[in-house]
């Protein structure tokens, strides 16, 4: 709880800026913002009693704390004065640049010229003086702030490894037990005289019946709220009408929280009501509600992870009684960190000896040990229960299987510390760990309850698992976490304010300083722009060039190219807008283009070819193109590649260099029409003047050939089948030449077979040399051995091909 009330600071002081004009111990911190210097006196006498006590060494880590605080409000103040007059001191480095580079060499300027430049430089010396004397300054508290930083830690390491009296010597068992006793004397005493004044029972009186009415709620809160939330939750989580029973079973099972809570805090108002809390009982009494409060959400968390009725599959693959078992050392661990805190904190203000804390605090890291071992061992029979059951979890089961084995780890190492004497070790390894768990957790039911909304809000029970956004809110509370996970493991709240400090000044980029305001703006700036350029590309698409007479192809252009220019330009405009300077960076990306531009000459080429495909628009999207061997359908060009869609519906990423400088055939690029050339060969012996008028009627009978230029019908040649005859046609659409084709195959071979032409077919004629020898050799009987000095069989030479064969198939297949 105390953590989190630090967390809870940190954010506010994040909230109110890097720059806090507060005021520090010994003077005011100058106010830079009213254009007023820092009141450098003032900060000279407290830098040398930050010097003195570092030198010393003997100021208490609370002194030291509070000395840092007031180093770092005069840092941020001096990290605000830099920026003084920086438009003034910009405006004369300009005047000074513009007369020219001072002469050299002996040489000697106009007197005019020389009289301004000093001057010039007299002023922007006066002018820099300020910015000079602060930069030193924030140096000299940032070297403060560091050296107290490491006298801290090192302190806290010695701490650690500080071998301190044993629990396990008897002789430190009177100790704590004389520090329990006393501390119950304490407040024995302090209520039984409370009891005995006679005003305080007159009080009491009075307060009954309000002290009563407190009493019973909290006794019916304590005893009955928790069953109460925990009964809801199960109906709600076993109804099958309720859309949203997920989210309100979630939202509800938090009054398992609540209602215990508010029981306790009404059990302590009745104390209160009463008069017989003294002060040792009141500060008690203020302890409390922290410590339940983290028993509530231990009891709580553990009910989540280890539910008893899981709408979906639940985070570990256990039997009923290992999750049950997880639900009672969930509980368990949280009882343990709430008592270990109090612990700490009523030795605190009750001065217990060292010794009665470590003998009081190592029962409680005893049991810490037993439960994380135990623990442990479930995650790892998850993991072995999961492994056999699925194997597409390996990653995960991973990671389970080693914090199973680190919290085992550690619950053997945390007692063993302690036994020996390093009690600050033992409780630095096991609570924290105790508190990492707890935060993981509490991750791991967070990222299912926004698995839940977003089902809800989307509609998509089913593919809410998988998608992005609750994927980026996890990663992004992910990384809130990381503050708090930090403070659990001993970081102060000085080291994550140091390091916001660090990220507010940002960075030096040659002479500016980029912060994240910059970032911001720039973000901002550009967001505007692009959104800006994605409206107009829409609107010009949709409505404007729609009425145009520009084909679609220089449409696309078109919008492409507004989009890269207003791209460009919302860069620009979020560059100057941050007001980053990049000109320093001038000398350093001249030498590194030269090295990017021999690694990514094919990238940049692709990107200029790009270029030139959008506004010379040799090939245009929907055209039908071959290229490299590759025919197809252009469906988009970006400024990297084209997309193209073959007739078999695949994408082919055609390279833009491969367009701009290879040979490409572009089949519509100024209209529709192409040539269709069919050849059909015909049988020897046919007339071939009534051949060539079969074809023509055919091909002018087509409805998509055009008759100017008509069709024409050739008689190529003869081949060695057939007479060979061409079919030359223009198609109104070559789209469609491969159906033209075949229809007018369907219909030449139906006139052929009218008009009693024949369509020939390859043959072939075997000549056999010596054909007396097969047959001697088929009037042998198969049982008789065959003489070696007998004919000898025909040989593949004896095989001579008469003719030739011609394939008439379109696929080139062989011989059949």
């Amino acid at each position: 709880m105390i953590v989190m009330l630090r967390l809870l600071a940190l954010v506010i002081f994040a909230l109110a800026g890097p720059v806090p004009q507060v005021l520090a111990q010994g003077g005011a911190v100058a106010d830079i913002s009213q254009g007023t210097a820092p009141d450098y006196a003032t900060w000279e006498a407290t830098a040398r009693r930050a010097e003195d006590a570092i030198e010393a060494g003997r100021a208490s880590n609370v002194a030291l704390e509070q000395l840092r605080e007031e180093l770092a409000t005069w840092r941020s103040t001096f990290l605000s004065a830099q920026s003084t007059n920086q438009t003034r001191i910009q405006t004369l480095r300009e005047q000074i640049a513009a007369l020219g580079p001072a002469p050299t060499d002996g040489a000697v300027e106009a007197p005019e010229i020389a009289e301004r430049r000093a001057a010039l430089d007299a002023q922007l010396a006066r002018l820099q003086a300020p910015v000079l004397s602060a930069e030193e300054a924030y140096r000299r508290a940032d070297g403060l702030i560091r050296e107290i930083d490491t006298i801290i830690r090192e302190r806290q390491a010695d701490e650690l490894l500080r071998l301190g009296p044993s629990p396990l010597n008897p002789a430190n068992w009177r100790a704590g037990l004389s520090a329990v006793t006393g501390t119950l004397r304490i407040v024995t005493k302090e209520t039984t005289r409370a009891l005995d004044s006679p005003i305080l029972r007159t009080e009491l009186r009075n307060g009954l019946p309000a002290i009563i009415l407190y009493l019973a709620a909290a006794l019916l809160l304590l005893l009955r709220g928790r069953r109460w939330m925990e009964a809801a939750t199960m109906r709600l989580s076993q109804s099958k009408s309720h859309r949203a029973r997920s989210v309100w079973a979630s939202l509800i099972s938090l009054g398992q929280i609540l209602l215990p809570f508010i029981g306790l805090l009404a059990l302590i108002k009745a104390f209160s009501v009463a008069g017989v809390l003294g002060l040792r009982g009141g500060q008690i009494a203020n302890l409390i509600p922290p410590a339940v409060m983290i028993f509530f959400f231990g009891r709580w968390l553990g009910g989540r992870i280890f539910p008893k009725v899981s709408l979906r599959a639940p985070l570990f693959n256990l039997s009923p009684e290992r999750t049950a078992e997880g639900r009672w050392l969930a509980s368990g661990l949280g009882l343990v960190l709430a008592l270990g805190g109090l612990l700490r904190q009523v030795a605190d203000f009750g001065n217990f000896p060292i010794e009665a804390e470590v003998t009081l605090g190592f029962p409680l890291l005893v049991l810490a040990g037993i439960l994380m071992f135990r623990l442990g061992q479930l995650l790892l029979a998850h993991v072995r229960a999961d492994a056999a059951e699925s194997e597409d979890r390996v990653y995960r089961n991973r990671l389970a299987q080693l914090a199973g084995r680190g919290m085992m780890a550690v619950a053997v190492a945390g007692p063993a510390l302690a036994a020996v004497g390093y009690a600050e070790a033992a409780t630095f390894f096991t609570y924290p760990a105790i508190g990492s768990l707890g935060l993981v957790g509490m991750l791991a039911v967070l990222q299912r309850f926004v698995v839940d909304v977003y089902a809800l809000l989307a509609g998509d029970e089913e593919g809410a698992e998988n998608a992005l956004a609750p994927v980026l809110i996890i990663l992004f509370l992910s990384v809130l976490a990381l503050p708090l996970l930090a403070l659990i493991w001993g970081a102060r709240v000085a080291d994550l304010t140091e390091l916001w400090a660090r990220f507010a000044e940002g960075f030096v980029v040659g002479d500016t300083r980029i912060s994240p305001s910059d970032f911001v703006t720039f973000l901002v700036v550009f967001a505007i722009g692009y959104t800006v350029t994605r409206l107009v590309q829409g609107g010009l698409r949709s409505t404007v060039l729609p009425k145009t007479k520009i084909d679609a192809g220089g449409q696309n252009a078109i919008v492409s190219g507004l989009g890269y220019v207003g791209i460009f330009i919302a860069g620009i405009l979020a560059i100057t807008a941050a007001g980053i300077d990049l000109s320093s960076l001038a000398i350093v990306a001249g030498a590194l283009s030269v090295g990017i531009g021999f690694g990514l000459q094919n990238i940049v080429s692709n990107f200029v070819s790009g270029i030139i495909l959008l506004i010379e628009r040799p090939v245009s999207e929907g055209d039908w193109i071959e290229v490299g061997g590759v025919m197809g359908t252009v469906r988009d060009i970006s400024v990297r590649s084209t997309t193209i869609e073959t007739f078999d519906r695949r994408d082919v990423i055609i390279p833009n260099a491969d367009l701009v400088s290879g040979a490409v055939t572009n089949w519509t690029k100024h209209n529709l029409t192409g040539r269709l050339i069919l050849p059909v060969g015909v049988a020897y012996g046919s007339d071939t003047r009534k051949v060539e008028q079969i074809l023509k009627e055919v091909a002018e009978s087509h409805p998509i050939v055009i008759v100017n230029p008509p069709p024409q019908v050739l008689f190529m040649g003869f081949g060695a089948s057939s007479l060979d005859f061409e079919i030359r046609v223009i198609l109104r659409d070559v789209g469609f030449s491969l159906s033209a084709r075949s229809e007018m195959n369907h219909e030449i071979n139906r006139r052929f077979a009218e008009e009693g032409i024949e369509i020939p077919f390859a043959q072939h004629d075997i000549w056999l040399r010596n054909p007396e020898t097969l047959a001697g050799r088929a009037a042998t009987p198969e049982t008789e051995t065959p003489q070696l000095s007998g004919p000898r069989p025909p040989s593949a030479a004896d095989v001579a091909l008469r003719e030739p064969v011609q394939d008439s198939g379109a696929d080139g297949d062989g011989d059949r």
